[in-house]
């Protein structure tokens, strides 16, 4: 029965892989097979299923704080996109003329700044309809799509609100907030970078067209409540170690009654209607699988790897690996592979798993994003610019480990 539980498990990280050629969405075949082995495991292990129930609620309970701090983050952010809050504050901020090299550069710090505090989906989403009606030329339109693919992955490892392979390292106990903050400079140094190498050949201005809506006062409040949320997560877990899931739970139960009463006509219900619900799916099958892969010992395979190569090596090859396989189930393996790392490895692993997928326009939910919505960005394009993705990577990489080693050499930790 394992040996035909471990088919079925690799059945489903295949489809991961495959989904872009069957057209199946992953979130449908790894909730499926996650599901169908953990009951084949009770029929399994009928005689003591006490334990198993153990085991099961062990899993879901990392499921479900999961689950629970996205949809709370997810449910704020369809909001807002919603009401046009975020492309209409963009829209006021940018000037009327401006040159395309200066355009690639504001797009790249609106990318790393927006997708820390929402989903890389989102934030992808939101970059391409700011872009698509400045009518971009091709080879212009494919670089900004290389740097803000890079830029969302960058931005939202520093955060425990932009990605979720953060979130899981951050659950698990390995980082505290404070560590991960540390990861704005080395991320941020690497996607400038990366942006100087994508705007040498550009050139010629454009002129912005404003056409955008007033925004009501109730959306100021709502997105004053938002930046306040980020902020509260930090410092309340810093201060007094309140778990973020709660603190982000008390404000969306806020936003819910502030807009009762400020904006009788909205429906705050329909918002979580609007949220990427096949996302926590997939979440959920692969965390389910992850965790049989756990109870059957196949995770104690992965530390070999980390045997024959020096930790940062293999959390370097790890992060490039990204690029072809999903990385939420690299990092749950890892963490569930019971290995032991210096803070300063894990900080590394964090940069690597969450910037890694950017190398390949299929390594991320931002890459694969940006394919369906923009014409002629496909494999073949993206790769063009691979060395460049490749160089930003490696350097960001490096600092990100370099500074993990100092902050080691002063704590010990």
């Amino acid at each position: 029965m394992d040996t035909f539980i471990l088919i079925l498990t690799a059945l489903g990280f295949i489809s991961i892989v495959l989904e872009d050629l069957t057209h199946i969405n992953k979130a449908k075949t790894t909730l499926f097979f996650g599901s169908l082995i953990w009951l084949l495991y009770y029929v399994e292990h009928a005689a003591t299923s006490a334990e198993v129930d153990i085991k099961l609620n062990e899993n879901l309970l990392e499921v479900a704080s999961l689950w629970l701090f996205l949809m709370s983050a997810m449910t704020f952010v369809a909001y807002l996109n919603n009401r046009g809050f975020i492309a209409n504050l963009v829209m006021r901020l940018l000037p009327e003329k401006l040159s395309l090299r200066t355009l690639l550069f504001i797009t790249a710090n609106f990318a790393f700044i927006f997708s820390s505090l929402a989903d890389n989906v989102t934030t992808t989403l939101v970059c391409i309809s700011l872009l698509i009606p400045l009518k971009l030329d091709n080879k212009d339109m494919l670089r900004f799509m290389a740097v803000i693919v890079f830029g969302v992955n960058s931005g939202g490892v520093s955060l425990i609100t932009g990605d979720v392979t953060t979130l899981m390292v951050f659950l698990a106990g390995k980082v505290t907030i404070g560590n991960l903050l540390m990861l704005i400079a080395p991320a941020y140094a690497a996607l400038m970078i990366l942006t100087f190498f994508m705007s040498k050949r550009m050139s010629g201005d454009l002129v912005i067209e404003k056409n955008q809506q007033p925004i009501l006062m109730v959306d100021w409040v709502a997105g004053g409540q938002f930046l306040i949320t980020i902020l509260s997560i930090l410092a309340l877990n810093v201060l007094f170690h309140v778990p973020p899931l709660l603190t982000f739970l008390v404000s969306l139960s806020m936003l819910f009654v502030l807009m009762q009463f400020l904006n009788k006509d909205e429906d705050m219900m329909r918002n979580i209607r609007l949220i990427e619900f096949d996302t926590l799916l997939f979440f959920l099958g692969v965390l389910l699988m992850v965790g049989m892969l756990k109870e059957l010992k196949v995770l104690d395979l992965l530390s070999q790897v980390y045997t024959y190569l020096p930790t940062p090596v293999a959390n370097y090859a790890l992060g490039i690996f990204s690029a072809l396989v999903d990385n939420v189930p690299l990092t749950a393996a890892v963490l569930h592979s019971g290995m032991e790392m210096p803070l300063s490895d894990w900080i590394s692993l964090v940069y690597a798993v969450g910037v890694g997928g950017s190398l390949l326009v299929i390594g991320s939910a931002a890459g694969i994003i940006a394919m369906s919505k923009v014409e002629g960005l496909t494999f073949a394009s993206y790769a063009r610019y691979s060395k460049y993705l490749l160089i930003a990577y490696t350097i960001g990489f490096a600092l990100a480990w370099g500074l993990g080693q100092l902050v080691h050499g002063v704590t010990g930790a």
